[in-house]
């Protein structure tokens, strides 16, 4: 829970941060990733007052799960689970043209769903697989929303909801999905036929799509998750989705982008989580990053409502 006291000409205020706040804890400490320091990870997290949520990539084995479902009875926290390893580095393509590979995919999800609303988590994230070029791209684009009804469908009768991360295109990650207005056209599809499907819009891949937060304005009836961090400018201008702390060297993005972030989630009266996705760089504690990033979101807000 986050909240700020202001004072402004001669009165004070308190006020409470809008949204859940959560943050992605394979991110802020990699090895969770790999199935190692879960438990420390996630208490940390978990006993932070500041988080409600903590998001999770899928645990493997029954082992990790009774560690973190330990956590979650001992401290209340919300969970969610971000499925986005699977796509990304185990090249699960929910948008793949060849229909065994894109139906390998759909299984792989359609267990992380099972198994998130077999332990009472009621949220899946991914994201949509790699852009195949310009020439066929609309099929793919057909491909991942045959694939995202039947994992929405399949979910809803779990009752857990599906969100598709937006990526970079061009620079990095190099996923079909893509620039907000593109993503919007996927959500229009798969909401004709449910409800239970929504689009996650990350701060950090705003500078690698040319986007800023007033084009959510275009998303708002999708949207249903925020992530917030930052783009990596390497020297020779490049741009990674490395998630660095903010006001690490060549971090682009910082407490201006984040205050207008939040003007833009108040004034689309946005329902959502706002998380953060941090990665702690060579020779930096993983807290560091994960104290940076609440103090630019504490200040960031201060300001908006001082505004």
């Amino acid at each position: 829970m986050l909240s700020v006291h202001v004072r402004r000409n001669g009165l004070h205020a308190s006020y409470y941060f809008p949204w859940v706040i959560s943050i992605v804890a394979f991110m802020a400490n990699p090895p969770f990733l790999r199935g190692e320091r879960v438990k420390e990870t996630l208490e940390t997290l978990a006993r932070d007052p500041y988080f409600d949520m903590v998001e999770i990539n899928p645990p493997r084995g029954p082992e990790l799960w009774r560690e973190i479902e330990e956590v979650a009875e001992d401290t209340g926290i919300m969970l969610a689970i971000g499925a986005q390893p699977l796509v990304l580095m185990e090249k699960k393509n929910p948008s793949a043209l060849d229909s065994s590979a894109r139906k390998d995919a759909v299984t792989a999800i359609k267990k992380v769903v099972e198994e998130a609303a077999a332990h009472g988590i009621s949220g899946v994230a991914f994201c949509s697989g790699p852009d195949p070029g310009v020439g066929k791209r609309e099929e793919a684009k057909k491909a991942l929303i045959e694939s995202l009804k039947e994992i929405v469908e399949y979910a809803r009768d779990l009752d857990v909801m599906i969100v598709l991360e937006t990526f970079d295109r061009d620079w990095d990650k190099k996923q079909l999905i893509g620039p907000i207005d593109e993503a919007v056209e996927v959500a229009k599809a798969v909401r004709e036929d449910f409800e239970n499907f929504g689009l996650m819009w990350d701060l950090s891949h705003a500078p690698m799509l040319g986007e800023k937060p007033e084009d959510l304005k275009r998303a708002a009836p999708y949207l249903a998750h925020i992530h917030i961090g930052c783009t990596k400018k390497l020297p020779d201008g490049s741009l990674k989705d490395w998630h660095p702390g903010f006001y690490r060297p060549g971090a682009i993005n910082g407490i201006e982008e984040v205050m207008d972030l939040i003007r833009v989630l108040h004034e689309i009266e946005y329902q959502g989580a706002v998380g953060f996705e941090v990665k702690p760089e060579e020779g930096q504690e993983w807290l560091e990053v994960v104290q940076a990033a609440k103090g630019v979101l504490y200040t960031a807000y201060a300001r908006y409502v001082v505004r």
